[in-house]
C-alpha cells in the first residue's frame, strides 16, 4: 500500500502527538480533557492503538481500486481487502518527556471481483500481457517516536471535528519520494514516487475521553491515489492508480473476513501479531517489497545494437 496504508505511515506519526500510557488498573477518574495537550496527545493514541503498551490492535478495510487514464473513462481494476496489526509502546526522551512509538506490519491483498479470491495473475488491458500479481505485505510500517511538543517545544492539539458525541478526524499525507526501482538520475528523468493517502478517522467522544477505556472503536475510510503498482507493468503510461476503501478497528483476529485469515494462516502466519515494540527495521513498502521479490531485469539495449 506503497507506503503504509491504513497504518498509517510514518508520515502521519508527524502530525499526531503523544501522552503517558494508562495502566490497567487505573481508577474511574474524570474524562480525558481534548482541550489540553496532555488529553489531545492521549486520544490520538487511543484512536491509533491502545493506551495500554503491547496490546495488539488491528485495523481492517475493504474497498476497489481504479484506473484513471487521460482521455478514458475509469476503470474498475480489482477489490481489496487489507489489514495492519499493531501496538504501541511507550518512550522517554531527556528533553521531550514521555512518548510513544507505534509498531505494525500491514497486508493487502488483490481481489477478484468475480470470485472474491485472492487474483495471483491480471490481464493487463493496455499491454494485453498477463502478469504476476504481488500483494502487499508491508513489514514493518513502523512510526518514529512521538511526543507530547515538537521538536520545537510547541504543543500540539486536538486537531478533529466534535459534534454532539461524535468525533473525527482528517488526515491527510501526501507522498513524494525517490523510486526505488529507479537509477542515479532520479531528479533528471523523474524517477519519484507520487502519492497521496487521505484518512478520515470516525468514534464517539464518549468513548474517545473515557479513562477506563483504553481502546475505543473506530471507524475508518481510506482513499490512496498513487502511480501504477510495478507488478502492473505499466512501461512508464500516463494515467493513476486510485484505491477508495473503509472499515475499522476490530476486537481480535478471529473478525478478520475469511480471504484474510485464510491468507494469514496459509501464507503470512507473521501478521497475527505486530512487530515487537523496539523493532529497528527500515519500513518496507510496495518499491522495495518488489525489488526484492524480482531480480533486476536485463536493460533496453538501443536499437541496431
Amino acid at each position: 500500500m506503497n507506503r503504509p496504508i491504513l497504518a498509517l505511515t510514518a508520515a502521519i506519526a508527524a502530525l499526531l502527538a503523544s501522552a503517558a500510557p494508562v495502566t490497567e488498573s487505573r481508577q474511574k477518574s474524570a474524562a480525558i480533557d481534548l482541550s489540553t495537550p496532555a488529553g489531545a496527545a492521549l486520544a490520538q493514541r487511543k484512536i491509533q492503538c491502545s493506551a495500554i503498551d503491547n496490546v495488539a490492535v488491528t485495523y481492517t478495510f475493504h474497498g476497489e481500486a481504479f484506473a484513471r487514464v487521460p482521455g478514458e473513462r475509469d476503470r474498475k481494476l480489482f477489490d481489496v481487502e487489507g489489514m495492519n496489526v499493531r501496538q504501541c509502546v511507550t518512550v522517554t526522551d531527556p528533553q521531550r518527556g514521555t512518548g510513544w512509538r507505534l509498531v505494525s506490519r500491514e497486508l493487502l491483498l488483490y481481489i477478484d471481483p468475480a470470485t472474491g479470491q485472492i487474483l495471483r495473475e491480471w490481464k493487463n488491458p493496455w499491454t494485453g500481457q498477463t502478469v504476476k500479481v504481488l500483494q502487499t505485505t508491508n513489514d514493518p510500517v513502523n512510526q518514529r517516536p512521538v511526543f507530547p511538543a515538537t521538536a520545537d517545544s510547541r504543543s500540539t492539539g486536538w486537531r478533529g471535528t466534535i459534534n454532539g458525541d461524535t468525533w473525527w478526524d482528517t488526515i491527510t499525507v501526501p507522498l513524494f519520494y525517490s523510486n526505488p526501482l529507479a537509477g542515479a538520475y532520479q531528479k533528471q528523468i523523474g524517477g519519484f514516487y507520487h502519492a497521496t493517502e487521505m484518512f478520515n478517522f470516525f468514534g464517539k467522544v464518549s468513548e474517545l475521553t473515557d479513562p477506563r477505556n483504553p481502546s475505543p472503536a473506530v471507524n475508518v475510510g481510506w482513499v490512496r491515489m498513487a502511480d501504477w503498482l510495478p507488478w502492473m507493468e505499466m512501461s512508464g503510461r500516463a494515467g493513476i492508480i486510485y484505491m477508495h476503501a473503509a472499515g475499522r478497528k476490530i476486537d481480535d483476529y478471529s473478525q478478520l473476513p475469511k480471504v484474510m485469515r485464510d491468507a494469514i494462516e496459509q501464507e503470512y502466519p507473521a501478521y497475527r501479531t505486530p512487530p515487537p515494540g523496539d523493532d529497528t527495521r527500515e519500513n518496507e513498502t510496495s518499491w522495495t517489497l518488489y525489488k526484492k521479490a524480482f531480480p533486476a531485469p536485463a536493460a533496453v539495449q538501443p536499437a541496431g545494437k
